[in-house]
């Protein structure tokens, strides 16, 4: 499995306030961008999988729903997961 209980809490300690508070947007977008990252690799292999396509498309857009709610709330914050995670080219 792709996603252990110990990666997750490595990626709420990382970018999250801590390992226990899953409800940081900071972590829901690292968490997110870390599932993003495995599915499109598999979609490149596996270009016929519609399924995953479909969810990895869903992801994004959630991904997408966390980081313009942040921008409007922190835009700190924003600048801060964004330089962080590497999205912005």
């Amino acid at each position: 499995m792709y996603l252990t209980p110990e990666i997750k809490k490595d990626i709420f300690r990382e970018y999250g306030k801590s390992e226990t508070n899953t409800a940081s947007i900071e972590g829901q977008v690292a968490l997110f961008t870390y599932r993003i990252q495995h599915l499109t690799e598999h979609v490149k292999r596996n270009h016929k999988d519609l399924a995953t396509e479909r969810s990895l498309v869903r992801l994004v857009g959630k991904r997408r729903k966390l980081l313009d709610y942040l921008k409007r709330k922190d835009i700190e914050r924003y600048r801060t997961v964004i330089k962080q995670l590497n999205l912005r080219k």
